[in-house]
């Protein structure tokens, strides 16, 4: 499956960066590389890949404004496109980063237009994707046994060789379960419910600060906001 012994091998000083710059193995890194350049040739994926990718493990719902919002965070160069470092280094902090560095990312996420604060209406565009992504359309719950959560390494692990479950529901139901908390109620009450909660000086912007303090004291809130069901909280 993998492309070592051919031209395409990551080069040395990329691989010497996220030896040092993540919490993977040079044997991981190999294996990550191995079936990232099996589904992008190029060396760099897609958005059009991106939403293909995140739309298999979400075939209930609508990938396609999540995957735009989580895409932009992604590619840092603003090229259209992730190659394999960044690629890594997203999964480095989506799955194996601590809740801090998570909640950055996840700010980053929906800070839309990169002024360093959350509007409503930005709040709101971020929770109507996450609702179309799971399968919510406001008025009725749909049935998320079979549903899966996680950040694109759950996507990608379908892809390498098999190394650890990151994670993964092994069939105990945690994900499946704690996404059935989610109330299937309009995007804008939720909206509201989080300003009230986050926003402590009501100026109607929600700073990085608050966002990250208002998380990390709330469990459910922390789950829903960066996707992450597992019990690492």
């Amino acid at each position: 499956m993998g492309c070592f012994g051919s031209t395409q091998k990551l080069a040395k000083a990329d691989l010497q960066f996220l030896i040092e710059n993540t919490e993977f193995t040079k044997q991981q890194i190999e294996v990550w590389y191995s079936g990232f350049i099996v589904d992008c040739p190029s060396g760099e994926l897609s958005k059009a890949k991106f939403i293909e990718v995140y739309q298999q493990l979400f075939p209930q719902g609508n990938a396609q404004k999540f995957c735009t919002h989580i895409f932009r965070t992604f590619d840092v160069d603003n090229s259209g496109k992730i190659d394999f470092k960044e690629f890594l280094m997203a999964i480095n902090i989506t799955a194996k980063g601590d809740p801090e560095k998570k909640l950055k990312w996840a700010f980053k996420m929906y800070d839309v237009d990169g002024n360093g604060g959350i509007d409503k209406n930005e709040m709101l565009q971020i929770i109507q994707s996450i609702y179309d992504l799971i399968g919510i359309n406001f008025k009725q719950e749909t049935d998320a046994d079979d549903a899966q959560t996680g950040s694109l390494i759950s996507a990608k692990e379908s892809s390498p060789p098999k190394k650890k479950d990151k994670n993964q529901s092994n069939g105990n139901g945690n994900k499946a379960s704690n996404l059935k908390q989610l109330p299937a109620e309009n995007p804008v009450v939720r909206t509201e419910q989080i300003f009230q909660k986050m926003d402590l000086d009501k100026n109607g912007v929600i700073s990085e600060q608050e966002f990250i303090n208002g998380c990390l004291q709330d469990k459910f809130l922390y789950q829903m906001l960066t996707a992450d069901y597992s019990d690492s909280f």
